[in-house]
């Protein structure tokens, strides 16, 4: 690994820009590279693999900056648009998002503010990627359903029916 180090920093500062992010970035590719059951054992292979990690990193971590800031702006324009009504239903939104089982917290947190796909948060919950959207679905009907009667919980949800 350590002859591919010089092109694997320059490959990474062309696609960077920046000489920190471009160190950090073949750190994080050199990390995957240690965890990944099918690394190419021969240099021949291992160079272009390596290459891929890298890019691939690059272009998840835009990705996520992207969706980040256009996260923000929505929110930002949302919390422009909207002066005083909607304050206490934003309250009551996080009052019922803090009162959800953490698992369920987790998901939505991940998914709904975080911008994850479901194929990334299945990675970071280590679950697989239907599993990731049934969680999703049943904590976005629970967060609801706190939401429309403070009241409300699971429990008593299927006790009423």
């Amino acid at each position: 690994m350590n002859v591919l180090l010089p092109e694997l920093k320059a490959y990474a500062g062309s696609l960077c820009g920046d000489p920190a992010e471009a160190e950090d970035l073949v750190q994080d590719a050199i990390e995957r590279s240690l965890r990944a059951n099918s690394a190419p054992a021969e240099m021949s292979q291992l160079r272009p693999w390596m290459f891929r990690v890298i890019r691939n990193l690059h272009y998840d971590e835009l990705r996520k900056r992207r969706v980040r800031r256009e996260y923000f702006a929505s929110e930002k324009r949302l919390s422009n648009g909207l002066v005083g009504v909607d304050v206490a239903r934003d309250t009551l939104v996080r009052m019922a998002f803090e009162r959800l089982p953490p698992a369920m917290r987790e998901i939505v947190f991940l998914v709904d503010v975080m911008g994850l796909s479901y194929a990334e948060a299945a990675t970071v919950i280590d679950v697989p990627h239907g599993t990731v959207m049934s969680r999703v679905s049943r904590a976005r009907r629970a967060l609801l359903a706190r939401i429309e009667d403070p009241a409300e919980t699971p429990r008593a949800r299927t006790q009423k029916t």
